[in-house]
């Protein structure tokens, strides 16, 4: 059975769905690695952050191992049933990591924007306590994940806007859900927090300045590099990224 082009709706899940598909009719046996990521990439006609989140979609459902530095490899199918006790895919409903962070880049660049306009000090204060936290997390070799969503909730409360919060939210909480998680513990360390606190700051400043455009742009390279840390190569996994 040959690859296929998928549409770009729901991408990665599309990917994953055929890949499954191919270990189901023995195309890859147990045991085997998968073709590159590239490769693969190529073979749909789709981007290589879209095959990444496939992958790991599959590999949270247990259907394939990811070995850093060595490639994807397909499990044993004892191994699959264990981890996926129903037909249905585990991560089905779960947004794609790498297109949430591009959906924050848009609406979290407006709420910067916003909040540099209508701040108040308890809003930068909020923020300032926030970045402290994160701070002191990562020097306790700990992920500063409450830190990080205390920072983007103080900026989208300076919004005064509920479907903003709202909004600002939705996406952070979503970064908790499995793919996201399991794509994290390869590409996030202690090292890359440092750098998205240094982004935080900038952030921070722009708002506290009431420089609108200023925020739009700090939020925007903040969500760029952290687009970048998360699509950088497997071999880079675990490195200061």
């Amino acid at each position: 059975m040959p690859l296929q082009t998928v549409e770009p709706q729901r991408l990665y899940r599309q990917i994953a769905d055929q890949l499954r598909a191919l270990i189901r009719q023995g195309e890859f046996a147990p045991g085997a690695r998968l073709p590159a990521e590239r490769d693969l990439a190529r073979q749909l006609g789709v981007s290589r952050p879209s095959v990444r989140e496939a992958l790991i979609a599959l590999e949270v459902e247990g259907w394939v191992e990811v070995r850093t530095g060595s490639g994807v490899y397909v499990l044993e199918r004892k191994t699959v049933r264990a981890a996926v006790p129903s037909p249905a895919p585990a991560a089905e409903p779960e947004w794609g990591p790498l297109e949430l962070i591009r959906a924050r880049r848009v609406v979290e660049g407006e709420t910067a924007a916003l909040a540099a306009l209508q701040r108040k000090r308890v809003h930068v204060e909020a923020m300032s306590r926030a970045i402290e936290q994160m701070g002191e997390m990562a020097a306790r070799q700990v992920m500063p994940l409450e830190g990080d969503r205390a920072f983007h909730l103080a900026i989208a409360q300076a919004c005064d806007n509920g479907v903003l919060l709202d909004t600002v939210q939705g996406f952070w909480d979503s970064r908790r859900r499995p793919i996201f998680t399991r794509l994290g513990g390869y590409f996030e360390t202690v090292a890359s927090w440092r750098k998205a606190i240094a982004e935080h700051e900038a952030i921070r400043d722009a708002i506290a300045e009431r420089d609108a455009d200023g925020a739009r742009s700090a939020m925007h390279t903040h969500m760029d590099r952290s687009h970048q840390r998360f699509s950088a190569s497997w071999r880079r996994a675990q490195q200061n990224t």
